[in-house]
């Protein structure tokens, strides 16, 4: 007989698995059961859609039960949910919603797509008519209606991450008062403090609300609908209805029950080619633990790009019995907030030091392209490494336009497991209005270099030491470091004499790079220890340290 592949669940890991594993099968029976009433959408573009940027529902449709059906000789059924797996007789019980009776599916094979579920927290009116998520068609679907025929005014979101910041630029398209509340110090917390206040300031430019450091305590409800929510400080907001966008956390229940591994980070437990800890059945995406190509440790990374390799991955293992491996994923992803882009890829430097590494960071502020040439955008760009191994462990970016483009090289680097030297010898295309003959990943990767010999360091490191700030006079006036003395660099050679060359030293200019000519000039002229302040007085401002 024919072998039985059936996965449970569509979208981005079910889907993948689905069309791949028709493709090296023709013979197979392939079925997909989906909870949900769609098999495949684009989820990253709700928010999109609910901005009105994407002008019709339609265009979220990747495809659909027919056309999977005539294409691939795939069975997808929509509104089946898999109840119960019993993996002795390798069957399963499925619910059919549409007609609310139940059936048993036997399989040879089975991949488990089951995804991850907007977290809510379990407060009174979490599950209100008018307080939502953004996780699915009819969570969207939802929104749209109740921003049709209530007409809102205010709203807030509970919630700074990557759906967060895009519901709230959603939103703010649409005319709202958006209120956006974080419990963590700083909006999207997987970025790296310092990087932050730019984004911040982006939201309270284009008219958002931002609370930070405080999470949501209660929703206050009128005639069943929420008009307020109470802060964990005691601050009450009047709203219209609330979204939340707290996080996410992986479908494992239907995994649990069966008595599947379940690893460390909550995920389900894969191998090298999504075999859970029954070889028969495989678990992709959201639902499934990987491994981090920084650390190689198990981790949980909910984003579509892996979920579409992993489906990948299992769909052609079940249908032939071979693959190659799982490859390395590194977490790497952007977010647009307004007119800034925001891409992350690796560890952070907080992640990173919590994971054991011994690190150094290197920052730049470059423009995205030749500065001479019109439109050229800065862009503050970190990056983390090992102190000793010169291996890349991540990158941050802030900026306008390019920044995907740098979180992309550096990735790629990354994935061959390159060091800052590997960075500094990529060759890039260059013309003016595309880059610079010194690309951005460049000048992270001379700087990262050059404090191999010459010692730099973070704002939040200063403490008592002698600061110089050698920008010019004008620069100095608008505003500097408290206790700083300014000698502009280009009169420092003749007044080296004004400083005490016995104390450790602090030099800085606005962004770092003058402040590494004057280490230079401070290191051969008898200071005994000169540093250079990364990310110059630029960063040490927006760190709230100057």
């Amino acid at each position: 007989m024919a072998l039985r592949i059936v996965i449970v669940g569509g979208v981005a890991g079910g889907m993948s698995a689905a069309t791949r594993a028709r493709r090296m099968n023709e013979a197979a029976s392939i079925i997909v059961l989906e909870k949900g009433g769609y098999i495949s959408f684009a989820n990253c573009g709700l928010p999109y859609y609910l901005a009105g940027r994407i002008q019709t529902e339609d265009k979220l449709l990747v495809t659909t039960v027919d056309r999977v059906k005539e294409r691939f000789n795939i069975d997808a059924r929509v509104r089946n949910e898999v109840v119960a797996i019993n993996r002795a007789d390798r069957t399963m019980e499925v619910l059919d919603h549409r007609s609310s009776t139940k059936y048993l599916l036997g399989y040879d094979k089975l991949i488990l797509a089951t995804g991850a579920s907007a977290i809510v927290p379990p407060i009174e009116h979490g599950r209100a008519p008018n307080v939502f998520l953004v996780r699915s068609m009819e969570d969207t679907q939802a929104i749209h209606n109740f921003l049709k025929l209530s007409k809102p005014k205010s709203m807030a979101i509970v919630g700074a991450g990557f759906i967060g910041l895009e519901m709230a630029e959603a939103m703010r398209d649409r005319g709202l008062d958006v209120c956006m509340i974080e419990k963590a110090p700083h909006v999207l917390p997987p970025l790296d403090q310092e990087l932050c206040p730019r984004v911040q300031q982006e939201l309270i430019a284009h008219g958002v609300q931002v609370i930070t450091g405080t999470g949501l305590e209660a929703l206050r409800a009128n005639n069943g609908n929420v008009n307020e929510i109470v802060l964990a400080d005691g601050r009450a907001i009047k709203v219209d209805f609330v979204v939340l966008s707290i996080g996410v956390k992986p479908n494992v229940q239907l995994a649990q029950s069966a008595g599947l591994c379940i690893g460390p980070t909550g995920g389900i437990a894969v191998d090298a080619y999504q075999r859970t800890s029954d070889p028969d059945i495989y678990a992709a995406g959201d639902v499934a633990e990987l491994i981090h190509g920084v650390t190689g440790k198990p981790a949980r990374v909910p984003l579509a790009g892996p979920a579409n390799r992993q489906g990948r991955l299992a769909g052609e293992h079940a249908a032939t019995g071979s693959s190659r491996p799982a490859g390395k994923v590194m977490g790497t992803a952007i977010v647009q907030v307004f007119d800034l882009s925001v891409g992350v890829t690796g560890l952070g430097e907080r992640d990173a030091r919590k994971a054991g590494f011994d690190i150094d960071t290197a920052y730049v502020m470059p423009n995205n392209h030749a500065g001479y040439y019109p439109g050229a955008e800065p862009m503050r760009l970190k990056l983390i490494f090992g102190r000793q191994s010169r291996r890349i462990l991540g990158a941050q970016a802030v900026g306008g336009a390019g920044v995907d483009k740098r979180i992309d090289v550096i990735a790629t680097v990354m994935h061959f497991g390159g060091t800052i030297d590997d960075l500094a010898e990529v060759d890039l295309a260059y013309a003016p209005q595309f880059g610079s003959a010194k690309d951005p990943v460049h000048f992270a990767a001379f700087v990262a270099r050059n404090q191999q010999h010459a010692e730099a360091i973070s704002p939040a490191e200063m403490n008592g030491q002698q600061l110089i700030d050698v920008r010019t006079p004008a620069e100095y006036a608008k505003g500097t470091i408290k206790s700083a003395v300014n000698i502009p660099l280009d009169e420092l050679r003749g007044r080296v004499d004004e400083i005490d060359m016995l104390r450790e030293t602090v030099v800085f200019c606005q962004v770092g790079q003058r402040g590494y000519v004057a280490q230079r000039i401070l290191q051969q002229s008898g200071v005994i220890s000169v540093k250079n302040l990364k990310g110059g007085y630029s960063l040490a401002k927006d760190a709230q340290l100057a």
